[in-house]
């Protein structure tokens, strides 16, 4: 009786192991076969295809319309920063000239006979043509920076000849308004960053610590190693940051109530905070009113 009932029993197994099998291979094919589209939209080459749900799961047929309008959405993402980029660059382009062309006219202007009220105007209309080309330019660089028209690139590289090379850049203003510059040259730190950019933002950290720091102060660079960062302190003895208005000075055209009378356009901090989040660092600022202020710029080792 018991081998009759295995005999019964053997038919009905061995169709639901092959149900088993079957189902086991579509699945996998169902898999690859999604894995596939994924992939094809990971690399930019994914192109819809005509399905017939009948064979394909309904599953497969809803992620290649997702993946359809994903595509999509990239090609326009990419035209419209392909458009944003020529227009910044018809911007710095068109206005490069006109502005070359009146502080050239303003200079020559100045060096012409004439009344005191005249010679007064010609020197704010070239302060201000100043002004303008820095505004212009910090703008352009913010939004090549935040479109990623202009894409970072960090590397290995030491960190005291960036110091140098700034030292060298900013000692003749700092010597003009009286101020001692202090730039260490003897720390062996390496750190992970875009030389160029890391300049440019620890160049108007460097240029704010100068210009707001009366005659006979002090402008002193440091560094330190730690585990994860290079850390690279540059303080002065200025007339420091209100505790209110610390959380706001990063934005954009931001300019604090003490110092809004000295030339600047507000963009320079944002544009270094920028710079340096995008290599993986990113910018503290101490600061007590009265007794200066010290902005530290922290680089991923």
């Amino acid at each position: 009786m018991m081998e009759a009932a295995i005999f019964l029993l053997l038919p009905a197994t061995l169709a639901a192991l092959v149900g088993v099998a079957v189902y086991a291979m579509r699945t996998g094919q169902l898999m690859r076969h999604l894995e596939q589209m994924l992939e094809d939209a990971i690399q930019g080459r994914f192109t819809e295809t005509q399905y017939d749900e009948s064979r394909v799961s309904r599953l497969e047929a809803m992620l290649g319309r997702f993946l359809s309008a994903s595509v999509l959405s990239r090609s326009q993402l990419e035209a419209d920063r392909q458009a944003l980029k020529e227009t910044i660059g018809d911007i710095s382009h068109q206005t490069k000239t006109p502005i070359a062309n009146m502080l050239l006219y303003t200079q020559l202007l100045q060096e012409q006979e004439l009344s005191p009220e005249v010679r007064d105007l010609a020197v704010q209309i070239n302060m201000q043509g100043e002004k303008l080309d820095q505004l212009i330019q910090a703008l352009v660089k913010v939004s090549r920076l935040e479109t990623g028209v202009i894409a970072l690139s960090p590397e290995q590289s030491e960190v005291i000849p960036l110091l140098e090379e700034l030292e060298r850049s900013y000692a003749p203003s700092a010597q003009a308004k009286g101020i001692i510059l202090y730039v260490p040259g003897d720390a062996a730190f390496s750190a992970c960053f875009d030389p160029k950019w890391t300049a440019e933002a620890l160049g108007n950290i460097l240029d704010n610590a100068i210009k707001y720091t009366p005659p006979g102060g002090q402008v002193s660079v440091s560094c330190q190693k730690y585990e994860l960062f290079c850390r690279i302190d540059v303080s002065d003895t200025g007339p420091g940051i209100p505790e209110e208005e610390q959380a706001n000075i990063f934005q954009r055209f931001y300019r604090g109530r003490q110092v809004r009378q000295a030339d600047g356009v507000g963009i320079g901090l944002y544009l270094s905070r920028q710079i340096i989040a995008g290599e993986g660092g990113y910018v503290k600022v101490q600061s007590t009113p009265g007794r200066g202020s010290t902005f530290s710029v922290f680089l991923p080792v």
